[in-house]
């Protein structure tokens, strides 16, 4: 069987991760609409620990406000959450260097996301990817459209316009040496619309690596689309999970029952 693929009653499908966002401000796990307004909403630990006994497949964890101040203040939190939870974690926020990629994966993370300082310099993904392999350097893009089919790469938390052309910039990350996209839509983040699955298609379609879909997941039902349509291959669920809407055992049931390849989890 290829990487990435899972057998089930239909045979060979694309295996698609559900995996938890956990937005963290200081200590405080957050939540906004269109990455402001940010509402607290607990411990990411205790919610992280809460998901990943529901079954999740990974965890992401961002520092939401980093590139603000300059570092990322999630290694305690992170040596904290390796002790009880037994799953790959990316985290990201304010990375600006390989020292900083280092100290989070010695921390215990699996990958870092990388946004802002790698727009500022490209070279960081090489660097990064080189050091701990492509699998380890996951490139985030935050994404607002700004015409039919055009969507423009926006940094510091969704704060600042780039000019870059999302579809351009994956492409480039891409080739630099990034094993993953986290791709954030500005316009649907907190919004329980649904994804924006014509951008999540467009990047899928420009690249050969994983996709992570994040931003707008309302309800179970919207990864059919993001998946089937957008090609995606994981979903970054937050809201819906953070407010018990859903849990993670809810959307696995649902994929399963559409003949989606979500891995099996019995706890």
């Amino acid at each position: 069987m290829q990487p990435g693929w899972i057998e089930n009653e239909y045979g060979f499908v694309k295996n698609i991760r559900l995996i938890a966002r956990l937005d963290v401000k200081g200590a405080n796990l957050i939540k906004g609409i269109h990455l402001e307004g940010l509402r607290v909403i607990g411990d990411p630990n205790e919610h992280a620990l809460r998901y990943y006994r529901q079954g999740v497949d990974e965890l992401i964890y961002m520092d939401c406000v980093a590139s603000l101040y300059g570092r990322n203040h999630l290694s305690d939190i992170v040596r904290s959450a390796v002790r009880d939870i037994f799953v790959p974690m990316t985290v990201g926020g304010g990375i600006r260097s390989v020292a900083d990629a280092t100290e989070i994966l010695r921390a215990g993370a699996d990958k870092v996301a990388v946004n802002t300082a790698a727009v500022a310099n490209p070279q960081l993904i090489t660097d990064i990817a080189r050091r701990f392999g492509s699998q380890s350097m996951v490139l985030s893009v935050e994404a607002k459209q700004v015409g039919p089919g055009h969507w423009e790469v926006y940094t510091d938390n969704g704060r600042e316009p780039t000019g870059l052309d999302v579809i351009s910039w994956v492409k480039r990350g891409v080739s630099m040496g990034a094993g993953e996209v986290l791709l954030t839509s500005v316009d649907r983040e907190g919004t329980r619309k649904g994804f924006d699955v014509p951008l999540v298609a467009a990047v899928t379609a420009s690249v050969s690596v994983p996709v992570i879909a994040s931003g707008g997941m309302g309800k179970a039902e919207d990864i059919l689309a993001v998946v089937r349509d957008g090609g995606a291959d994981a979903v970054a669920m937050a809201d819906i999970l953070h407010y018990s809407r859903a849990q993670v055992c809810d959307v696995r049931e649902l994929a399963q029952n559409e003949g989606l390849g979500v891995r099996r989890f019995h706890d």
